[in-house]
């Protein structure tokens, strides 16, 4: 995979995670082969009364030459933050397959109701001694948190 497309990507998902539009690359470029690579949220998540926060959803990827994590966050929807929750480690065979994270946000900020999380599939892959995120997949979308 040549650059171009892995840096229009993750120009993409950032611009995503910032909330801002992208233009589309000229129509002269080539355009990249067909990423068959997704990550779904589930429409219902769960939150404790700790503030603990469990959401899934499906991935699927291949062709990785680093570690994919499939990690997710939650968003309150009031003020900036995003909270983390959690992260799993993918298997990269073109296969669907289940994710859960969990994690704990203050029990102040989140309760039982519809909130906004974003899923995403990110490679780390070697590059130079380094290891540069590659991002294969994103989903945004709104979840009720039930409690349990």
């Amino acid at each position: 995979m040549s650059a171009r497309p892995v840096l229009v990507r993750a120009a993409a998902c950032a611009a995503l995670l910032f909330g801002t539009a992208v233009a589309a690359p000229p129509a002269a470029a080539a355009a990249p082969t067909p990423v068959h690579e997704t990550v779904t949220v589930d429409p219902t998540g769960r939150i404790a009364g700790d503030g603990t926060v469990t959401l899934s959803g499906t991935y699927s990827c291949l062709g990785v030459s680093g570690p994919v994590l499939v990690g997710s966050s939650v968003h309150p929807g009031t003020g900036g933050t995003r909270y983390g929750v959690g992260g799993t480690l993918a298997v990269c065979d073109g296969e669907t397959r289940t994710w859960e994270n969990t994690g704990r946000v203050p029990a102040a900020v989140l309760k039982a109701g519809t909130v906004d999380v974003e899923a995403t599939l990110t490679e780390l892959r070697p590059a130079d001694g380094m290891l540069l995120p590659v991002f294969h997949a994103v989903q945004q979308r709104e979840v009720t948190l039930v409690r349990g």
